[in-house]
């Protein structure tokens, strides 16, 4: 009977291990979600910050393209290219005039050896 008895307390020996081995499996999977849960949490916390953030200054730079004229920005660099085609003009049109003057005035009062030939043979 003392070796029935002795068998019966480890079997409950082994029985009481074996439950607490489960409370400690159960425990540490219950701290494992709790965990997850916090880190998802904490991650979501995190990019609702970041989000907001990049929100602000999209809506920033946004806001000061909206603000700003585009028809303004091209108003003033239409005026500084013709501003630079009118400087342009006024540098050049002196030597211009004058060339033209020059070409225009400049008659040769000498036939060529072609219109020669050709008065000669009277095609003219």
């Amino acid at each position: 009977m003392a070796s029935a008895n002795k068998s019966q307390e480890l079997i409950h020996q082994l029985l009481q291990a074996e439950k607490q081995g489960e409370e400690l499996i159960n425990t540490a999977k219950k701290n494992r979600l709790a965990k997850l849960r916090l880190a998802k949490e904490k991650a979501e916390d995190d990019l609702k910050a970041f989000r907001e953030e990049q929100e602000a200054k999209f809506q920033k730079e946004t806001g000061s393209k909206a603000a700003a004229d585009p028809t303004a920005e091209l108003k003033d660099s239409t005026k500084a290219e013709i501003d630079m085609v009118t400087q342009d003009y006024e540098a050049n049109k002196a030597m211009t005039i004058e060339y033209i003057v020059s070409k225009v005035l400049e008659v040769s009062t000498q036939l060529t050896d072609t219109q020669k030939q050709a008065l000669k043979s009277g095609t003219v």
